[in-house]
């Protein structure tokens, strides 16, 4: 990863053996002392998954997405709960552990990628939970369309990834020196997900706003968790721009972190 090198020199195994290190105690300290442990990070989008399904097939006539609407809805919102809850963390990313912040020799952007790290690893604990609900709809009327597009989601894993790090990046440094920034984050977070294709896809939208959902890097990510349920769905333009926005997010944070970071160890 090309931010393995931001801050205080170190070998890549080392950076790699204290990211592992530092991702395995925040998943410990997570369900330590939880009675459900993993059954946390499969709960929330479970929930939402539920209450959207229950809205918009229930109450409203739907106009929106494909069925198995349930599908649909978590193969968007299981890496929207990965998204979501890296960049809310990011935000105290070097606060919460500012001594060992200051007192490690290792480079400081090991902060943020343990994040990216102990998050994807509870994405992908949760993506059991995807492959019951396909099992499930297999056997309705409207079963979901299995095919090669199931192969575009580690692609869609790798540019989460690197949006992830690049946001961390970027997010963590400017939080710590500007702390109205965290609550500005939250809110943003909040309008993105409606602004993303979660409970819609790009072609439900109307006008010009198809034009515009694809400048949203999650666009073209989520597009790619979808296309192998629901081949319809899939959007060259969308998955071209999402790739080029993350990549150039993540470039974009390793060069702001480089140049923030003497100030924020100040900060700290």
């Amino acid at each position: 990863m090309t931010t393995a090198t931001v801050g205080v020199p170190g070998s890549p195994r080392r950076y790699l053996h204290s990211l592992w290190l530092l991702s395995a105690r925040d998943l410990r300290v997570r369900y330590a002392t939880s009675a459900l442990g993993y059954l946390w990070s499969v709960l929330d989008p479970l929930l939402m998954s539920a209450i959207y399904w229950f809205v918009f097939t229930q109450v409203f006539q739907r106009t929106v997405g494909q069925e198995p609407y349930i599908v649909f809805l978590i193969t968007a919102l299981l890496p929207w709960v990965w998204f979501n809850s890296a960049v809310s963390d990011f935000t105290r990313a070097f606060s919460k552990d500012a001594r060992l912040v200051r007192s490690t020799a290792i480079p400081r952007s090991i902060w943020v990628n343990r994040i990216v790290l102990s998050k994807g690893l509870e994405f992908l604990f949760s993506l059991p939970v995807l492959a019951l609900f396909v099992i499930v709809a297999q056997f309705s009327k409207t079963p979901a369309e299995l095919n090669w597009g199931l192969l575009w989601i580690p692609v869609a894993v790798l540019l989460q990834t690197a949006l992830l790090v690049g946001l961390g990046l970027l997010v963590a440094p400017l939080c710590t020196l500007y702390t109205d920034l965290e609550r500005a984050t939250k809110l943003i977070l909040r309008l993105l997900f409606y602004a993303s294709p979660v409970i819609y896809s790009i072609g439900d939208l109307p006008g010009i706003f198809p034009t515009l959902a694809v400048f949203n890097p999650l666009s073209g990510i989520f597009t790619l968790y979808r296309v192998g349920f629901f081949p319809d769905v899939w959007d060259t333009l969308a998955v071209v721009m999402g790739a080029v926005i993350s990549l150039a997010f993540l470039a974009l944070g390793a060069f702001v972190f480089r140049r923030l970071e003497r100030p924020v160890l100040k900060e700290l």
